[in-house]
């Protein structure tokens, strides 16, 4: 849909792409680099009539043989309407197939919440039509035609598959004619765009897949290289992924497709029971959403080996600081809490140890220290449980992380937080003691290799230097480790440092920036 849009306002900027293509390979030379140039000058020539005629674009197959130096092979990239016919929507009689399109890296199929349209409603191009939501995050889906729906195929509450047809939309011929060769379009830039991936197998050689289809073996903890590919001339797909992890026993999805609620009935498969005159009823709650989310990483959690370390900080200075802090700031918006305080004191902490705020991919054996202190907090919503993060923590102030907190802690409960809200994090913070407890006893949340969960703040008697009682407000917190990456004295004296930041927030001044 972008593309789309780009198409339709400068079709040149393909110019940029291709720029882009002849980047990616390496320098050659002589002969080689003669004809590197004829390929990226064939491809600039035939952009003007990639969005101005798409159904008479020509084909590039007869001029770019198998062993081209961009590493487009033969056939592989043919600009006809023919070779483009595979990727338009299903078509009858002016009456299109809208699917499911794909949602985001690595999904296979969402759960139907609420529809906008009703059949019989005209529907204008982008707007609105449903909203899912998948194991990651919830979206609105949109229409790519103007036109009235004519069927609508599912029912809120039914899990849907990538490419399944959501709805039947009545499009006008010509407006479908259009629409068709806008999409034309931009199946072509897929191309193009699957040509520069192309580059880094050719450059690397092995198995063909895409750096993002990689990248998700990587941490799935599988060797691409021992995957069947089934795609185009063997190369490697999402799917032959979650095939091989599964038959591997990696990680188990449950195939069972549950049918949507009707009416008041929220729970299928009632099961009764009588006992001494009473009757009892088992009820089968399918799982949705965040809860399948937290069954598949809660399951890969499980493989890692834990340990744990526990602490109790004195939480007088910080509880002394928040209340001047709700004191001294008026704004009715803001709401001062100790763990905008306790996130930017971890943050400060993992500056000195920053093996805690890394990923560990045990494919190839090597840790990545994360740049960037993207701290998650758990959070507990109607729809399950849900870790957001927020970005860079280290560059932003206190009254900066008590605004985001504010603002994903609202999100959470509308069900509204986006892909990049919960993606990305690299360690994570668990407020167990908001609800109750003094301390729990945390899993990983993979692919970091370090989650805290904080009791409850109690105020107990203790004993100073000289034997006197005192009151002091303790906090207890439980740090889960990967003991494959991080060992007990690492995260001992990286606990000994946010302690100090926390009995001593004054010290935080001294590293601000």
């Amino acid at each position: 849909m972008i593309c789309r849009k780009i198409g339709r306002k400068n079709p040149w900027s393909m110019n940029q792409l291709l720029r882009c293509i002849y980047s990616a390979t390496a320098t050659p030379s002589g002969a080689a680099a003669k004809r590197a140039s004829s390929e990226v000058g064939l491809l600039s020539r035939a952009q003007a009539h990639i969005f101005t005629n798409p159904r008479t674009l020509i084909s590039l197959k007869n001029h770019l043989n198998r062993d081209s130096l961009l590493g487009i092979k033969g056939g592989c990239c043919s600009f006809t309407s023919e070779a483009l016919a595979d990727h338009l929507p299903v078509v009858s009689g002016g009456m299109v197939d809208v699917p499911l399109a794909q949602t985001g890296e690595g999904i296979a199929e969402c759960e139907l919440l609420k529809w906008f349209v009703q059949e019989g409603d005209e529907v204008e191009e982008f707007q609105p039509l449903c909203e899912v939501q998948s194991d990651k995050a919830t979206i609105e889906i949109t229409s790519r035609y103007r036109g009235k729906v004519s069927k609508l195929l599912h029912v809120p509450g039914n899990i849907v598959k990538v490419g399944e047809t959501l709805l039947k939309m009545a499009v006008d011929e010509i407006e479908l004619q259009q629409n068709q060769q806008i999409e034309s379009s931009e199946t072509i830039i897929s191309e193009l765009v699957d040509i520069v991936d192309s580059l880094k197998e050719w450059k690397t050689g092995g198995v063909q897949s895409t750096p993002a289809v990689r990248n998700f073996a990587k941490q799935l903890g599988v060797d691409v290289e021992h995957v069947h590919g089934s795609g185009k001339e063997g190369r490697v797909l999402k799917e032959d992924i979650l095939k091989y992890a599964t038959e591997k026993g990696i990680f188990k999805e449950s195939t069972q497709s549950f049918s949507a609620p009707s009416g008041d009935e929220k729970f299928q498969d009632v099961v009764s029971s009588t006992y001494d005159g009473w009757e009892y009823e088992d009820k089968t709650l399918p799982l949705r959403g965040f809860q399948r989310a937290m069954v598949k990483s809660m399951s890969l959690a499980a493989k890692i080996p834990h340990f744990h370390y526990v602490e109790e900080m004195n939480c007088n200075a910080l509880v002394e600081l928040k209340t001047s802090f709700q004191k001294d700031h008026t704004d009715p918006n803001v709401k001062f809490t100790f763990l905008p305080l306790l996130i930017k004191s971890l943050s400060m902490a993992l500056t000195k140890y920053p093996l805690l705020n890394s990923c560990f991919t045990q494919e190839l054996q090597e840790v990545i220290l994360k740049g960037s202190h993207n701290i998650g907090i758990a959070m507990a919503t109607p729809n399950g449980l849900v870790v957001p993060n927020i970005k860079k923590v280290q560059s932003l102030s206190i009254l900066e992380i008590t605004k985001e907190v504010s603002r994903l802690q609202q999100l959470a409960l509308e069900n509204k937080l986006s892909p990049n809200d919960i993606t990305g994090g690299t360690i994570t913070l668990s407020n167990i003691g908001a609800i109750g407890g003094k301390f729990g006893s945390p899993l990983i949340n993979v692919p970091e290799v370090s989650i805290i969960a904080m009791g409850r703040i109690q105020r107990i008697p203790r004993f100073d230097e000289h034997g006197n009682v005192y009151s002091a407000s303790i906090m207890t917190v439980n740090i889960g480790a990967d003991h494959r990456v991080l060992d007990g004295a690492t995260v001992a004296r990286f606990c000994n440092e946010w302690k100090l930041f926390i009995e001593k927030p004054e010290l935080l001044m001294l590293h601000m920036t």
